[in-house]
């Protein structure tokens, strides 16, 4: 199985639950993402509120980074299945 193939999400039913679990983790993470961000720039016009406001940049590009990652363990998850698969097979013959 090749990685980062759209067709992947659909192999099986086992695939499509990992898929939609992955979605929503990747969902949430973007939209924590955003938000923290709007909030710091929205802390930034105020000089007492610009520490507070980077640690929100700060956080928010951690899950900007966390983005990736997440599609990349989703396709790691796919290949396990593969495997476990490929190796039940192998047993049973």
């Amino acid at each position: 199985m090749k990685m980062f193939q759209e067709h992947n999400s659909r192999k099986s039913q086992a695939h499509k639950d990992i898929y939609a679990a992955y979605e929503i983790a990747y969902t949430l993470v973007d939209f924590s993402a955003a938000l923290l961000f709007v909030i710091g720039s929205v802390m930034f016009f105020y000089e007492s509120w610009q520490i507070p406001g980077t640690w929100c940049f700060l956080i928010g590009s951690i899950f900007f980074g966390v983005k990736p990652t997440l599609r990349v363990v989703r396709e790691f998850h796919y290949l396990a299945i593969g495997r476990k698969k490929h190796l039940a097979e192998r047993a049973r013959n």
